[in-house]
């Protein structure tokens, strides 16, 4: 596992013994996340199936600490079949941040997957909080090793959720 960061950009990797359209099928199925979920957050798929390409969008049910219960809007941004995916988290149903008119986040959540040899795949996820506003960088930059333990174990969840297939 590598970790690398960039001022609002944080990425972490991880060799996993599965093809790259296996990995892919589990990450781009929602339903999925809460089994990845490194961080505690998520609390389940609220409406979206398995995501088939730039436009899409699912709704999971999360929970921080400082906003308690609340919904993410995530729109897929980026997709390329068993290589990429990556999702823009928006504020939505119980968020404070969800009131008209609506503030992006600017965040995305993105899975690059590069095949290494027979049977196994490298996955890099990468939080880029690039364009998020100013004021919101600073939590991304400041908390960074976090972000990064949090990250590592989405990995180690996903590695084992491979392993068992």
């Amino acid at each position: 596992m590598a970790g690398t960061t960039g001022e609002a950009v944080v990425a972490v990797s991880r060799r996993i013994g599965a093809r790259a359209g296996e990995v892919f099928g589990i990450l781009s199925d929602p339903g999925r996340h809460l089994d990845l979920d490194g961080s505690g957050m998520l609390r389940g798929c609220v409406r979206g199936g398995a995501v088939s390409g730039v436009g899409d969008v699912f709704v999971m049910r999360m929970h921080y600490e400082r906003y308690g219960a609340y919904e993410t809007n995530n729109h897929i941004v980026e997709y390329e079949r068993d290589r990429r995916i990556g999702w823009e988290t928006r504020p939505g149903r119980g968020h404070p941040d969800a009131t008209a008119p609506v503030r992006a986040w600017g965040h995305r959540w993105i899975f690059d997957l590069l095949p290494d040899g027979a049977g196994a795949t490298v996955v890099t996820e990468t939080f880029d909080g690039s364009r998020m506003p100013e004021d919101r960088r600073t939590e991304v930059t400041e908390g960074r090793a976090w972000w990064q333990t949090q990250m590592a174990g989405t990995l180690e969840r996903l590695a084992e959720l491979c392993a068992a297939r």
